[in-house]
């Protein structure tokens, strides 16, 4: 858990208190976009999809959320509906903390509403290089390259193999990216033929970090 790794023994120890683990099978909706914020999600294993929709029934993947993310965070401390709506697209592990239960924690440990400012701080800049990568990024592979480093390094943890799985279709990782189904299944050839990915069923292997990067530019 990014968010409280940090604190002191005593924090740690409430906060293993407060909360219910489960697991959830792939499809499983933790919240719905507008719905009344109840409660924060921590994801412990798996990947949590993040999407909103418009009034005509199209649908914008946001972001994959991954283990150490905490979803709901905003909604919950302002009292507000949430923002989007959150399914896991591999079976995952999510504890679930309920509000009031999470905002009399914060108010107990002032180290803790701390760290939940910061977390709010890396949503807002997460969100702004998104919307960024969408909006300027000049080509169709420039997107899948960012997105692809992205994963590769949330999943590595500072190791030099970036690995991960990749639990989206091709069509979910178009809608992510911002294009169609079949320019990414080109697009994902292309990088194979070029050796800056290996796959293996739905293991992703980042070969060349470094011509990621300049492609994602």
């Amino acid at each position: 858990m990014r968010m409280f790794c940090s604190l002191d023994d005593e924090a740690l120890a409430d906060f293993d208190l407060i909360g219910v683990s489960t697991t959830l099978p792939r499809g499983a909706t933790l919240f719905l976009e507008n719905a009344p914020s109840q409660a924060v999600f921590v994801v412990c294993t798996g990947q949590v999809k993040l999407s909103c929709s418009s009034k005509d029934g199209r649908t914008l993947i946001l972001k994959i959320a991954m283990p150490g993310d905490i979803l709901g965070l905003g909604a919950v401390i302002s009292g507000s509906k949430y923002e989007v709506t959150a399914e896991t697209v591999q079976p995952s592990e999510v504890k679930s903390i309920r509000r009031d239960e999470f905002l009399a924690f914060l108010k107990k440990h002032g180290n803790a509403s701390l760290h939940a400012a910061k977390a709010l701080s890396e949503e807002y800049k997460a969100a702004f290089y998104d919307a960024r990568r969408l909006a300027l990024s000049g080509s169709t592979a420039g997107r899948l390259a960012a997105v692809l480093l992205d994963w590769g390094r949330a999943e590595s943890c500072g190791r030099s193999e970036m690995r991960f799985t990749m639990a989206l279709t091709h069509e979910e990782l178009a809608n992510l990216v911002g294009c169609s189904r079949e320019t990414m299944t080109r697009m994902l050839g292309r990088f194979k033929r070029e050796k800056l990915i290996q796959i293996h069923g739905v293991s992703i292997l980042i070969l060349s970090p470094e011509k990621l990067e300049r492609i994602s530019v």
